[in-house]
């Protein structure tokens, strides 16, 4: 995917935020489609294609979660929440049904603008995966074929579950997992519920690889909602 020439669908029922955004998006170099509700915006993204979705969750004819579910049926493609919603139960319900990344409103345009180019690369990166890749951030090196993890060049002891724990966010970087994605994808379906667990085990990779575990720069917390491994 050529991440200049990307296709974003905005499925959002209010005008003005649609005149407004247009012209962020175009000025990053893709291409804007509209969609006024949720009916519409399913239709757009089977047709057109997307390499993005930027939905509400309050749409006119359906509820946002069912758009998200709908698509998830066939794609796979990065759906970014951006919505009025702010409880704690709305983030993790549409990040649960399968959207990538919550916004939330009102926000800062060049905030949208970045996690749109984070989603994209990271679309990019799993369309061809590398299974010799090395993931960078700061002094941090995860080297996936080797299972090595290096901080300043010095190789870090990790435990599986620590490893497991530490490559998953790495795969998702920049976008947010829910405590129940990191519990089922590592511990498995029967831990969803086990967020003791997963507290435990970030505080321990916290100490393990970042230089101040009280003001982490790469494993962040969103608070009530889960984590986001930040590379730069």
């Amino acid at each position: 995917m050529n991440a200049a020439a990307a296709c974003v669908l905005l499925i959002e029922d209010e005008l003005p935020i649609r005149r407004f955004l247009r012209p962020a998006v175009e000025a990053a170099g893709w291409r804007l489609v509209e969609a006024e509700g949720g009916q519409r915006g399913i239709l757009e993204a089977s047709q057109c294609r997307p390499d993005v979705i930027i939905l509400d969750l309050g749409l006119p004819d359906m509820d946002g979660i069912q758009v998200i579910q709908r698509v998830r049926e066939w794609s796979v493609l990065p759906i970014i929440i951006l919505s009025a919603r702010g409880q704690e139960a709305d983030k993790i319900a549409a990040l649960d049904a399968g959207a990538d990344d919550y916004v939330q409103k009102p926000f800062s345009v060049g905030e949208l603008v970045a996690r749109i180019r984070v989603a994209l690369r990271h679309a990019a990166s799993r369309a061809q995966p590398a299974p010799d890749a090395t993931i960078v951030a700061g002094d941090l090196a995860i080297d996936l074929a080797r299972r090595l993890v290096t901080r300043g060049g010095a190789a870090i002891h990790m435990t599986p579950i620590e490893y497991k724990l530490l490559t998953t966010l790495a795969r998702h970087a920049g976008l947010v997992m829910t405590h129940r994605q990191l519990l089922r994808e590592v511990w498995g379906p029967g831990h969803a519920e086990d967020s003791t667990y997963l507290r435990m085990f970030v505080r321990q990779l916290r100490h393990k690889l970042e230089a101040n575990p009280t003001q982490p720069k790469h494993l962040l917390t969103e608070v009530g909602v889960g984590y986001r491994f930040v590379t730069e």
